[in-house]
């Protein structure tokens, strides 16, 4: 199925990927470094600190477990009337989502309906975002010439780090002010911001052209009935080993960001904005990593990048930990920056190597379904981190030896990936 595009037509189209991915992780973040610095006072609130944060970080994971439903959604009206509608659909859900998040009053304004009211606006953020990502991705590979799918695929990726740098960003400039306005006015305002930043978003999506393999199967009569069904059916054994293959990069990120905050604040007693500062530099050195990572994805192939991505997460997590664990703001900063790297190697390679695993016909539902299976263990992976931490008597070896297992899943599943891979150049096509 070979489809010609032009080199500066794809350029568009992964950077409206990219802003509108950009968009997308500033307001799922946004409750991330809330869970761990607000939320668990001013709507989880308890007298007990660890209640208070696992409430906090419970409302986190429940937006990954709405992922699954976003995927299967999107992915189905993705693969049956275009990638491009989905993706305009879910910019807009998020962006008014998380606006009303900052407009949301507090418990101590109109008690239990505030944590009701805030867990289901973010389960309403995880439908978007499990519909988000697939098709972004997707839609970037599809126009990509075929020798440099890499790159492309990897710039949806680096929205997650720009997203990072919003959020933790916009947190650190609201986190200066009196802890008192903080904690009325000051924290609702980066959420709020998300209404100007939807209408930057939209504008540059609705410039974005269809894909042209979707395009095709539609010439063709080639759409799947019923996407979400074949992927299970015909590509289960794809689906788990994308799914391992994802899940370095979005639970061992939470763990060594979200996790860490609150560990670093709640247990070692640093300064927010210590670790606010740390999760800002590691989100920078990330962006040069998934550059780089997407290119050697292109000579190496992503399956192998993958593997040495996540052998190398595994061997670094003590240490890391290690690191944190000195309270030393050299040592904290170096810790969290190291451990973000090596696990964004495999994550900057993720869409080049989910996009591989399906073919045209199922690849939206493919690529998100994978995901956000990986979404939703990783919504979970602060709390089962909070809880080993609260297990082991507060010593930091238990979170560090979940990020070990994490890491080793995400290895194994590239070195399966190469072996199953059912579209790797656009010729091969699933049927019913």
């Amino acid at each position: 199925m070979a489809v010609t595009v032009t080199e500066a037509e794809a350029r568009k189209v992964a950077f409206g990927a990219f802003v509108g991915t950009a968009l997308e992780w500033y307001d799922f973040f946004l409750f991330g470094t809330a869970a761990s610095l607000v939320f668990n006072r001013l709507y989880f609130a308890s007298d007990d600190v660890v209640v208070a944060t696992a409430g906090a970080f419970a409302s986190f994971a429940v937006g990954f477990l709405a992922r699954p439903l976003g995927a299967v959604l999107f992915g189905h009206l993705g693969d049956r009337i275009g990638r491009r509608k989905c993706l305009i659909i879910t910019v807009t859900l998020i962006g008014f989502v998380t606006g009303a998040i900052g407009l949301l009053p507090t418990y101590f304004s109109i008690g239990v309906a505030a944590p009701i009211l805030l867990t289901l606006l973010r389960l309403l953020q995880g439908v978007a975002v499990g519909g988000e990502w697939g098709g972004a991705v997707t839609l970037a590979v599809e126009h990509a010439p075929k020798e440099r799918r890499g790159r492309y695929a990897a710039m949806p990726q680096i929205g997650s780090p720009i997203g990072t740098l919003l959020s933790s960003g916009a947190f650190l400039l609201v986190g200066l002010l009196p802890s008192e306005s903080f904690d009325s006015w000051g924290w609702r305002l980066p959420f709020l911001a998300a209404f100007p930043l939807l209408y930057i978003a939209l504008w540059i999506r609705r410039r974005v052209e269809e894909s042209p393999l979707f395009e095709q199967l539609l010439r063709e009569d080639e759409v799947a009935s019923s996407p979400v069904v074949d992927v299970v059916r015909q590509a289960f054994p794809q689906l788990l080993v994308g799914a391992g293959s994802a899940l370095l990069g979005i639970g061992g990120f939470y763990l060594i960001t979200t996790f860490v905050i609150s560990y670093g604040t709640a247990t070692l007693g640093m300064e927010r904005s210590l670790l606010l500062t740390a999760t800002l530099v590691a989100a920078a050195v990330e962006i040069v990593v998934l550059l780089v990572g997407g290119r050697l994805a292109e000579r190496f192939g992503p399956g192998r990048i993958t593997l040495i991505g996540g052998l190398i997460s595994a061997l670094i997590a003590f240490p890391a930990f290690w690191m944190i664990d000195s309270t030393g703001p050299a040592l904290v900063i170096l810790g969290v920056t190291l451990a973000v790297a090596c696990l964004s190697i495999p994550y900057a390679v993720s869409g080049a190597l989910l996009t591989d695993l399906f073919p045209a016909r199922l690849r939206y539902s493919g690529v998100a379904l994978s995901s956000n299976i990986a979404g939703v263990v990783s919504g979970f992976v602060p709390l089962m981190a909070t809880a080993l931490l609260a297990a082991s008597g507060g010593l930091s070896w238990a979170p560090a030896l979940l990020l070990v297992v994490i890491a080793l899943i995400t290895a194994g599943a590239g070195a399966l990936a190469p072996r199953i891979s059912l579209s790797r150049d656009e010729v091969v096509a699933q049927k019913k």
